[in-house]
């Protein structure tokens, strides 16, 4: 029945009570009694209102706290995950999703987020002293660079990645050093030893899917034991002064050797010139004696005299005294050419015509005076 029809005793919702039917309901009225109501459901006196009101008002506050509550859930699984991140998720305890960079939201009590920095290059470094190859000790100061690379590996698969890389660097480091000599590993093959390292290394945490991933492995320092530190400094010292030596002999060694080539090329250089040389000339007297053959057998009176004139020539030009022996005299004549040429000025280069001419004055100016004489000779007797 509703409050305005006959026989309902005009029950006013809005608590008006005998309020006139004439009209709409009062507002501001309303809005009292549901002040009253509120303030007595909360701990205060409310006002005359009926127990349905108060139920009603109860359920109202219900529903605020419950959007209140929700809220604040939606709220408490919002999260961001940086660049540099990624966001390993799991649900009820499972293994749910990798979150990539970017806002994400995960329902609290319901969903585990582990973070987990993958781009960031971590280090660690180690000490130790152990047994090589040829059965002595060494100390090693390794270093290794890594990152994580599976988020999911790292945060499920192992329960402590980071002991896993120790454990696994000093195994991989042992192994590697126990199969190298000494040698090898204080000096040139330090750089060798760290690359195998780093191969088994990475080889070890790929099996145990620790999702790390090695940058790089350095050897920091390779040494003996202090107790015997001095004995290999003075090996050391002698390697390096044999390697200097060595050194040393190779650069005279390729200093020496070009030269001798060079003066051995030069003296086979020259032993061939001479030889072409004694070739050319003896053929070139060969063909000259056939030409003078044919001349002589042409006319052999005049080729005799040229060839004596050829061979006193010769002979005088290397001579600066002359003995002369005249023909029908007893007498030599001593002819001082060096006074004559040191006396004037010498030709420096005379043809054959002149110095025949030259020749037959000197023998006639003899004759001349050798008849002279003779004549003389004969008048005093």
């Amino acid at each position: 029945m509703a409050w305005n029809e006959p026989g309902g005793g005009n029950k006013d919702p809005w608590g008006g009570g005998n309020r006139n039917n004439d009209g709409p309901p009062d507002l501001d009225e309303a809005l009292k009694n549901l002040q009253k109501k509120l303030s007595g459901l909360f701990g205060g006196k409310g006002g005359g209102g009926g127990s349905g009101s108060d139920s009603n008002m109860g359920k109202a506050a219900i529903a605020i706290a419950a959007l209140i509550a929700i809220g604040v859930y939606i709220f408490a699984g919002i999260g961001i995950v940086n660049e540099q991140e990624r966001a390993v998720v799991l649900r009820l305890g499972v293994y749910h999703k990798t979150t990539p960079p970017g806002i994400r939201w995960n329902p609290p009590l319901f969903d585990k987020v582990y973070t987990v920095n993958v781009t960031n290059v971590r280090l660690w470094s180690t000490s130790e002293q152990m047994l090589t190859k040829d059965l002595n000790i060494v100390a090693i100061k390794l270093s290794v660079q890594y990152l994580i690379d599976d988020a999911e590996q790292f945060v499920l698969r192992v329960r402590d990645p980071e002991a896993s890389l120790q454990q696994a660097t000093n195994s991989a480091l042992r192994h590697v050093a126990g199969s190298t000599l000494m040698h090898d590993v204080l000096t040139e093959g330090r750089e060798e030893v760290a690359f195998e390292v780093q191969d088994r290394l990475q080889t070890y945490l790929n099996n145990y899917q620790t999702g790390i991933r090695i940058e790089k492995v350095n050897i920091e320092d390779s040494n003996p034991p202090r107790e015997v530190q001095d004995a290999f400094d003075d090996v050391i010292k002698a390697r390096e002064d044999e390697e200097r030596y060595k050194n040393q002999a190779q650069a005279y060694s390729n200093g020496i050797i070009p030269e001798a080539r060079g003066a051995a090329q030069r003296v086979l250089e020259e032993a061939n010139a001479y030889k072409e040389q004694v070739i050319a000339e003896a053929e070139g007297e060969a063909k000259r004696f056939e030409y003078l053959y044919e001349e002589y057998k042409k006319a052999p009176e005049v080729t005799r005299q040229r060839l004596y004139l050829d061979a006193v020539e010769d002979v005088m030009a290397n001579s600066s005294k002359v003995l002369i022996d005249v023909e029908g005299g007893n007498n030599l004549l001593y002819l001082p050419l060096d006074k004559i040429i040191s006396g004037g000025q010498a030709p420096k280069d005379l043809s054959s015509s002149e110095i025949d001419k030259l020749a037959n004055e000197v023998k006639d100016k003899m004759r001349r005076e050798s008849t002279t004489a003779n004549s003389r000779r004969r008048e005093g007797r």
